[in-house]
């Protein structure tokens, strides 16, 4: 069983095992749904679930368990109807029990204010992206003009990113000056140059740091550049331009990134 309890910045779970197999929060929350609607097509509607979803979750269910938690009879135009079960009832009103132990427990905890770094720091780590490159950063400037803005920003590492949005975006993402954001970048959207290349480009962005790792394909090459303070950038070039670069580890090179290529997003 999962019972998520918001805390903080962070939203610790329980579990509960039958045998090994975890249920998860979403199947316990029909649970709940089904002893308020007695109705499966009820509580699917209304967690949003599909009818063909919600029942194969309490077979599922009625499976992990040992015994039945749900029990079902069809019929009539509304589809039947559907009510827990001694051990589902008894489920339910535990799971209620032990969330509200846990949420004591973290009320506790929340009071401790030298854990406000820590719960910050989970929350951060835990954005999920399909871009390789993410970073944390603060607004610095933001440079309006008739459509879009420039908005400039300060990673940790020290160095200066500029990314080209939308006023649009502006306002509703309400970016200005020390608001903490966060940069994503698609590793395939950067270019990797040699430190002493001084070609004049159109990429906004020129970011320098030391080849900290190297994951050769047999096509492309993943190049992971360390900026500093434990900030790192991916590229993905093809493997016939690291060789011509001669790009090994240990060796200094930069990153253009075009303004145009970074997308910013809040909490």
């Amino acid at each position: 069983m999962q019972s998520t309890i918001s805390v903080g910045n962070i939203s610790p779970s329980l579990s509960l095992d039958f045998n090994g197999s975890k249920v998860s929060a979403r199947r316990l929350e029909l649970l709940v749904a089904i002893s308020r609607e007695n109705s499966i097509n009820g509580a699917a509607k209304s967690l949003g679930m599909t009818y063909k979803g919600a029942w194969e979750a309490v077979e599922a269910m009625n499976n992990l368990a040992g015994v039945p938690l749900v029990t079902a009879h069809q019929g009539g135009r509304g589809g039947g109807g559907a009510e827990l079960t001694a051990a589902g009832l008894r489920l339910v009103e535990e799971m209620g029990r032990i969330a509200a132990l846990q949420a004591q427990f973290f009320s506790v905890l929340e009071k401790d204010t030298g854990l406000g770094n820590s719960f910050e720091l989970l929350k951060r780590i835990g954005v999920n992206t399909s871009a390789r490159n993410a970073f944390r950063g603060v607004v610095e400037n933001v440079q309006r003009g008739a459509v879009n803005a420039e908005v400039t920003l300060r990673l940790a590492s020290g160095e200066i990113l500029h990314a080209m949005v939308t006023l649009e975006s502006v306002r509703s993402l309400d970016l200005l000056p020390g608001k903490a954001v966060f940069a994503l970048i698609d590793a395939s959207w950067v270019i990797l140059t040699t430190a002493d290349e001084n070609a004049r480009v159109s990429a906004r962005n020129r970011l320098c740091g030391t080849v900290s790792r190297i994951e050769c394909g047999s096509v492309n090459t993943e190049v992971l550049l360390d900026l500093g303070n434990g900030v790192t950038l991916a590229a993905i070039i093809t493997d016939e331009s690291r060789k011509m670069l001669g790009l090994v580890v240990g060796s200094r090179a930069c990153v253009l990134i075009k303004s145009s290529h970074i997308i910013l997003g809040v909490d």
